[in-house]
C-alpha cells in the first residue's frame, strides 16, 4: 500500500509531463532549422511544415481537459487553413480570421500553462521549462498580431528593400527583437498603432521576465526552506 502512494502522481502533471518539452523544441526547430532548411535547401514549405507542428504540439500541451483540446482546435484551424490555403489561393479576410485565431490561440494556451504553472508549489524541470516556452509563445503571439495589422494597413512597418513585409518570418523576427529589447532597426513600425503595439510588446516581455524569476526564485527558496526545516525535525526526533 505505501508503495502505491509513493508512485502515485497527480493527474494534472501527468497530463503535461514533456509536453512543455516537445513544445520547446518545434519552437527552437522554428527559430533555427526552418530558416536554414529555406535558406540553404529553399523548401519554404518546411517552415509551414514547423508552424503546424507549434500548433499541434501547443494543443497537445493544453489537453488536460477536453474543453480545452476543443477550444484549442477550433482557435487553431482557421490559422493552419490560412497558412496552407495560401499555396492554392490569396484571400485577405482568410490571412486577418487566421491571424486573429492564431494569436488568440496562443493567448489561450498561455493562459493554461500559466495557470499551471502557478497552480504549483515546488520549481520542477517541467516548471522551468513551460516558464520559458510561455516566453517564447509571447513572441509567437504578437507575430501574428503585427502580421493582422499590416495585412489591414499595408505600410503599418517599414523594412528594407528586397524584404517580403507579408511572410510571418519577418514579424516572427522582428517580434523577437521587440520582446528582447534589442532594437536592431532594420524593421521600423510607422502609424501609431504599430508603435504602440511594439511598446506594449516590450513591456509585457520586461514585465514577465522580472515577474516570473521573483515567483520562480521564491519558489525555490520556499522550497528549500521547508525541506531544511523537515530534515531538522527528523535529526531532532
Amino acid at each position: 500500500m505505501d508503495g502505491d502512494e509513493k508512485t502515485c502522481i497527480p493527474f494534472s502533471r501527468v497530463c503535461f509531463r514533456e509536453r512543455f518539452s516537445s513544445l520547446l523544441i518545434f519552437i527552437i526547430a522554428l527559430l533555427i532549422a526552418g530558416p536554414l532548411v529555406e535558406e540553404f535547401v529553399h523548401l519554404r514549405v518546411f517552415m509551414d511544415i514547423l508552424w503546424s507542428a507549434v500548433f499541434i504540439s501547443a494543443i497537445y500541451a493544453v489537453s488536460h481537459k477536453k474543453q480545452h483540446i476543443l477550444i484549442a482546435i477550433l482557435l487553431a484551424l482557421p490559422m493552419l487553413g490560412s497558412i496552407w490555403s495560401k499555396y492554392f489561393v490569396q484571400f485577405k479576410a482568410l490571412a486577418v480570421v487566421g491571424g486573429l485565431c492564431g494569436a488568440a490561440f496562443i493567448l489561450f494556451t498561455i493562459i493554461q500553462m500559466l495557470i499551471f504553472i502557478y497552480s504549483h508549489k515546488e520549481v520542477t524541470r517541467d516548471i522551468i521549462v513551460g516558464a520559458a516556452v510561455v516566453y517564447l509563445l509571447m513572441a509567437i503571439m504578437w507575430t501574428f498580431i503585427f502580421s493582422v495589422v499590416e495585412t489591414l494597413h499595408p505600410g503599418s512597418f517599414k523594412l528594407p528593400e528586397g524584404l517580403d513585409i507579408a511572410a510571418n518570418r519577418q514579424f516572427l523576427y522582428y517580434s523577437f527583437v521587440t520582446l528582447t529589447t534589442l532594437g536592431y532597426g532594420d524593421i521600423t513600425p510607422v502609424t501609431s498603432l504599430a508603435r504602440s503595439l511594439c511598446i506594449l510588446e516590450a513591456v509585457i516581455g520586461q514585465l514577465y521576465l522580472v515577474v516570473q524569476v521573483a515567483w520562480l526564485v521564491g519558489v525555490h527558496v520556499s522550497q528549500s526552506m521547508f525541506k531544511k526545516s523537515r530534515q531538522d525535525d527528523e535529526e531532532g526526533e
